[in-house]
C-alpha cells in the first residue's frame, strides 16, 4: 500500500508517483536508462548483482523480474534464487561473484570496501567497470529502495523508458 497519494492517470503506481516531482523523475529514468541500456558490464555480472540488492531491498517483484534486456537465459533460476538469499553459487565465475560480493557489501556494510577489496576488484574488473558496477549497484539500492518504503514497490515494474521520460521513470 503506498505511503503516498499517488497521482490518478495511466500508468503503474511507481511510474505515476514521479508525477509529483518530474524533475526527480527525469533524474531517475536516465540514470536507470544509463544501468540498463549503457553498462559496459556483462549482462550476466549486471543480473548477478541486481538479484542481490533486489534480495537486500526485499521487493518481490523485482525478485521476480527477468526481463533484464539481453539477459534471457544469462541466469539460471536456481543461481536467481541463491543470490538473491546471499549465497554464492559454485557456477558464478570468480568475477561474477566478485560482482555479487560487491552489491552485497555495498549495500549492507559498505566500510567493508577497503583497499584489500579494491585490490581484488581491480584483479579482474577495468577502473571504468568498477565506476559501472558501482552506478549500477547504486542505482539498484537507491530507486527499489525508494519505491519499498514509499510502498510503491509491489507493482515495481522495471521495463524502463528511454531518458527523458519523466513521468515514467522507475
Amino acid at each position: 500500500m503506498p505511503r503516498l497519494d499517488i497521482p490518478d492517470g495511466p500508468g503503474d503506481p511507481e511510474v505515476r508517483v514521479w508525477a509529483l516531482r518530474p524533475e526527480m523523475g527525469a533524474a531517475a529514468a536516465a540514470l536507470s536508462h544509463a544501468v540498463y541500456e549503457r553498462s559496459i558490464l556483462p549482462v550476466r555480472e549486471r543480473e548477478l548483482a541486481r538479484i542481490r540488492i533486489a534480495g537486500i531491498n526485499g521487493c518481490a517483484i523485482c525478485l521476480q523480474w527477468r526481463s533484464t534486456p539481453g539477459a534471457a537465459g544469462a541466469v539460471s533460476e536456481s543461481e536467481y534464487a541463491a543470490v538473491a538469499r546471499g549465497e554464492t553459487p559454485t557456477t558464478l565465475s570468480p568475477r561474477e561473484a566478485l560482482a555479487v560480493d560487491y552489491a552485497t557489501r555495498f549495500a549492507g556494510d559498505h566500510t567493508s570496501l577497503d583497499d584489500s577489496a579494491f585490490t581484488a576488484l581491480r584483479a579482474v574488473f577495468s577502473d571504468a567497470e568498477l565506476l559501472d558496477l558501482t552506478v549500477c549497484v547504486g542505482g539498484w539500492l537507491a530507486l527499489g529502495r525508494t519505491l519499498h518504503v514509499l510502498g510503491i514497490d509491489d507493482a515495481c515494474r522495471l521495463d524502463l523508458p528511454a531518458a527523458g521520460a519523466a513521468s515514467d521513470a522507475s
